[in-house]
């Protein structure tokens, strides 16, 4: 399939893809800042730079766009255009990922994703429930978890 867009118009929308502050990210944040969890921003001094870290509970949190971080759900499709330029980055992405999750791990904090395909599509969950898990898990020993929709 050929890509439908100017390289100018492609390399345009490209760039307007957020890191940080993402739809995703927000809504996790206002829920948990909603029921009184307190947490900080984008630690850069942390592998991986989580998007939420609760220093009270040595634990972090990652809200992981389905695309870039190659989630097999119903939101992730490689793309047909450039599949080797496409395959090498996300797959660098999840490789990257994985290694951040372990060196987290190593250093003693519990770590948690949420995936977007948990927050939005058909497969969703409730947001107290995403709420209400990510609280429960907080309290508890668990030192990883891991929330997706259910396609």
């Amino acid at each position: 399939m050929v890509d439908t867009l100017s390289k100018k118009s492609r390399s345009k929308n490209m760039a307007a893809i957020r890191s940080k502050d993402t739809k995703p990210e927000m809504m996790v944040r206002r829920a948990l800042h909603k029921i009184g969890l307190r947490y900080r921003l984008h630690n850069r001094h942390l592998p991986g730079k989580p998007d939420l870290v609760f220093p009270k509970f040595k634990a972090v949190v990652f809200v992981n766009g389905c695309f870039w971080h190659a989630h097999e759900c119903h939101l992730f499709k490689w793309p047909a255009t450039r599949e080797l330029f496409w395959r090498e980055k996300i797959g660098g992405n999840a490789r990257r990922d994985q290694e951040n999750y372990e060196d987290l791990r190593k250093l003693g904090w519990k770590v948690g994703i949420v995936w977007e395909c948990a927050l939005m599509g058909s497969g969703k969950i409730d947001m107290d429930a995403v709420v209400g898990l990510i609280s429960d898990w907080l309290s508890k020993p668990d030192s990883f978890i891991v929330l997706s929709g259910s396609n």
